[in-house]
């Protein structure tokens, strides 16, 4: 897993919205990337939700968020649509970036061994180098515990 204070892996993604996302080409600014498990599941509904709620919070303060899973893009869409979601998400379905910042994990669930993306979250600063990692997350409060760590870079 990439540590705090490592230059942040590079990646060119699709957005939705349409185009891609380049993470290097944001540098200037500080990221936030929430990795969550799957689309229009309630947790990653809730997380969603909360960062949305957010958004204007997290502007206000110069910091571009994206939530990334392994869904399309169409399925980000219809997403964003049926819940109103305004956080720009990022399509990784083949698992690269997933894999660079190691929330691909063995999971277990029901007595079930299988892989899938380990909810976590990256703050990467205005350089392009991690400044906090929250891995394993809970989803209540965390949107607003990230908007509190970005307001003492």
């Amino acid at each position: 897993m990439p540590e705090i204070g490592d230059t942040a892996p590079d990646f060119t993604l699709p957005v939705t919205g349409g185009g891609e996302t380049t993470l290097s080409d944001l540098k200037g600014a500080p990221v936030v990337l929430f990795f969550y498990p799957r689309d229009d599941t309630s947790g990653c509904t809730k997380e969603n939700e909360d960062f949305t709620r957010l958004m204007p919070e997290f502007e206000a303060a110069g910091v571009k968020v994206f939530g990334i899973s392994k869904d399309s893009i169409a399925s980000h869409d219809k997403f964003m649509e049926k819940k109103s979601l305004g956080v720009p998400l990022l399509s990784d379905e083949n698992s690269d970036v997933c894999e660079s910042y190691d929330v691909w994990k063995e999971k277990k669930m029901y007595g079930k061994t299988f892989m899938g993306i380990e909810r976590s979250t990256f703050l990467i600063d205005a350089e392009g180098r991690i400044a906090e990692i929250w891995p394993k997350v809970k989803v209540p409060g965390h949107a607003e515990a990230v908007l509190e760590r970005i307001q003492t870079l």
